[in-house]
């Protein structure tokens, strides 16, 4: 009786994983697909001293094919303190920048949607500028995905560790100007080495003679 019993389950779960791949085969015949959610992908976290530019990074990957016509980028902003979430910016084949508010006059468009890039600059930015931007990108009919976001402080002045990598940078460069010129100097002089300038007072020599 046991025996039994435990072949009628065998069965009956055999039945069932083949229902299964049935199924699986039958949506697969009919263009069913999993939908995968478009990726957003930001810097996180953002420096910036008080008056100056900054970019804010924001790129993306669709299943879908991109077209400059069917994406669509809008930013947003949340402040620090208390206060409501603040329209930045919405680009669909050209930008339209914000008319009136904080950001107006303050914010450019720096993406390229045909190299999955939703980026924008924000001009002199001011300490009112602290608090989260939300980059959202919708690319029909991949619209479901993540938000990405972009945490900006603006400092007063440079931190130590930037002031650093900024004077690294420009001594390197001084440096490299440096040992350009002295090579050049170096070759010129062993040009002039192996082809001397004929003497000035040889030649009146050889002119005197002649004449």
């Amino acid at each position: 009786m046991c025996v039994c019993v435990c072949v009628c389950v065998c069965e009956i779960g055999l039945m069932c994983v083949e229902q299964g791949h049935l199924l699986l085969l039958l949506l697969a015949a009919s263009g069913w697909r999993s939908v995968s959610g478009i990726r957003v992908f930001t810097a996180g976290e953002v420096k910036a001293v008080n008056g100056t530019d900054v970019r804010l990074k924001c790129t993306f990957q669709s299943s879908a094919a991109v077209r400059e016509s069917s994406v669509t980028v809008s930013w947003s902003f949340r402040p620090l303190g208390p206060g409501h979430v603040e329209t930045v910016f919405y680009y669909r084949e050209k930008q339209f920048p914000p008319s009136e508010g904080r950001f107006r006059k303050k914010v450019d468009w720096a993406g390229d949607i045909s190299g999955r890039d939703a980026s924008v600059v924000l001009r002199r930015v001011p300490f009112s500028f602290n608090g989260t931007f939300s980059c959202e990108v919708k690319n029909p009919p991949d619209v479901h995905g993540n938000v990405g976001e972009v945490r900006l402080q603006v400092v007063s002045t440079a931190s130590l560790s930037e002031i650093l990598i900024l004077c690294v940078s420009i001594g390197g460069a001084i440096l490299l100007i440096l040992l350009l010129v002295m090579i050049v100097a170096s070759l010129r002089r062993c040009h002039r080495r192996r082809n001397p300038e004929p003497n000035h007072s040889v030649l009146q020599h050889e002119h005197d003679l002649s004449c």
